[in-house]
């Protein structure tokens, strides 16, 4: 099937229009029209080609909304017309003790990411949702609440079920406390998140500039981390903290925030951190642990979660020709707080 998105012909290189073909429909394959791509940090980290793995001409885009167009003749749980999400990943075996265990992120023979990924059967590179039709195996497509606003879900396909996986894992429930440390596009649907499964959240950033910002979404606390004496205030104050921080960091100085068993989870930094003083892990069996996203079941419950809750991202929508304005945008963080592409914008 022929279609159009933007793509990066090169490492580094502006997106620009570009015509290729998708697979044809298989017998438990879903072909959908894409309405809307969320814009997520990590399409500029493969852009760039930062973590070293990036291969071209690159479609990006993990974070797709749209319309069934077509499906193949074994598939049973959607139909055309039904409005319908993608998230990070669009294959695995489907055959591990991962995949039998609704974990496919950790698939033990890698999950095909959305874009970059490399199809099981073909071999061919996965092009994303910077593009008007995607073709995915009907296992890996989500079912979108009616209720929900169809222009803000996209990022929830990314950036809401990578905070929600962890407050989901750590069981946070009402009344338990919840720190996030970073207030971009992971951290504000962190708050969301927590907010409505009724945590008590507190927001810490290096300075007062976003409090007003955290209140307004839920936040009942703020915690400014150069303030020493907050934050020796708020020793042993949390049961999870939820680090967004994309950029090397030192996660000692939040380690003591923890109470007894309590769990730091980052979400944010993909390598490197500061050295770690382990001294608050043992005093306190403290743990420092790790989050990807979430398995499609997981994934499905977020959905449905924040279908029930009201629970959107906040969004500034642009048009496809504005990508490369949003990347250099993105990276000053100049953003409120996650962009959505307006797929409609894209010629046929």
């Amino acid at each position: 099937m022929k279609t159009v998105g933007y793509a990066a012909k090169s490492e580094g290189a502006e997106l620009t229009e570009f015509a290729f073909e998708r697979r044809d429909l298989r017998n438990n394959d879903v072909e959908i029209e894409i309405l809307y791509c969320g814009v997520c940090h990590s399409d500029l980290h493969a852009v760039r080609n930062d973590w070293g793995t990036s291969r071209y001409p690159l479609v990006p885009g993990h974070e797709i909304v749209g319309k069934v167009k077509a499906v193949g003749s074994n598939v049973k749980k959607y139909k055309q017309g039904d409005t319908v999400a993608v998230g990070c990943m669009v294959d695995s075996c489907q055959s591990c003790d991962q995949c039998d265990n609704n974990e496919e992120q950790f698939c033990r023979e890698g999950m095909v990411g959305t874009y970059a990924g490399k199809d099981r059967e073909t071999g061919d590179m996965t092009q994303g949702g910077y593009s008007k039709h995607v073709v995915v195996r009907e296992e890996f497509v989500l079912s979108v609440p009616q209720n929900l606003e169809l222009s803000r879900v996209a990022p929830l396909l990314c950036a809401g079920i990578t905070t929600y996986s962890p407050l989901h894992k750590w069981g946070v429930k009402k009344g338990s406390r919840v720190a996030v440390v970073g207030l971009g596009g992971l951290g504000h649907m962190a708050v969301k998140n927590a907010v409505a499964m009724g945590a008590t959240v507190t927001v810490i950033g290096r300075s007062e500039s976003k409090k007003d910002d955290a209140v307004e979404l839920g936040a009942q606390h703020y915690l400014v981390s150069t303030n020493d004496d907050e934050m020796k205030k708020s020793q042993s104050a949390f049961d999870v903290i939820i680090d967004t921080v994309p950029v090397k960091h030192d996660l000692s100085i939040y380690t003591p925030l923890l109470d007894i068993d309590g769990a730091l989870v980052i979400v944010g930094q993909v390598g490197p951190v500061e050295e770690l003083n382990t001294v608050p892990l043992l005093m306190g069996r403290r743990q420092v642990a790790g989050s990807l996203i979430g398995g499609i079941a997981e994934t499905q419950q977020m959905l449905d979660f924040c279908g029930e809750n009201n629970v959107l991202p906040e969004c500034e929508m642009i048009n496809i020709d504005e990508i490369n304005t949003a990347y250099e945008r993105m990276e000053k963080s100049d953003v409120r707080y996650r962009f959505v592409i307006d797929m409609e914008s894209l010629s046929a």
